[in-house]
């Protein structure tokens, strides 16, 4: 892969959009920055008051659900892999993501509430055939709200 020689990129929420198969509500990340593709890169989340999630999580409290910020940050991990993926001319990548395998260690150490900009990072590590190893952070105004390490295939099992 040629990603280590790609300077890092920039993706709007219609460009997310023809990277990754998820939709609305269900689409977490708004735009994706600083991308080095195939090695890492940042997002960010905005999270509103009219998130579907918010009318049952919780109902006197608005708190973003901790699987929906683990959501955000292996969706970002897609970005990363399909930026590679179309940084070395191949166009199917929505076609190749795939599926989150693990979650290892991850703290939750703030909450996340409407009004909130999350910021999300990712870096990949190590690979095993077809999966990778992920180190995730999400945070808000430099204060972390989750951490850990994902690990991550690819569909059909392709490295």
């Amino acid at each position: 892969m040629t990603a280590g020689t790609t300077p890092p990129v920039s993706f709007s929420a219609d460009e997310i959009r023809g990277m990754l198969p998820h939709r609305w509500p269900l689409l977490l990340v708004d735009r994706a920055y600083d991308v080095h593709p195939g090695r890492s890169g940042k997002g960010i989340k905005n999270v509103t008051v009219n998130e579907p999630y918010f009318a049952g999580h919780y109902p006197n409290q608005s708190i973003m659900p901790g699987v929906l910020l683990v959501e955000a940050m292996a969706q970002l991990v897609a970005v990363v892999y399909v930026a590679g993926w179309l940084a070395d001319g191949q166009e199917d990548g929505a076609e190749q993501v795939g599926y989150l395998g693990a979650i290892r260690n991850m703290k939750f150490t703030r909450l996340v509430v409407p009004g909130d900009r999350l910021t999300l990072e990712a870096a990949l590590g190590r690979r095993f055939g077809p999966l990778t190893h992920v180190t995730v952070k999400a945070s808000v105004d430099g204060e972390t709200a989750a951490e850990g390490t994902l690990t991550v295939s690819r569909k059909g099992g392709r490295p």
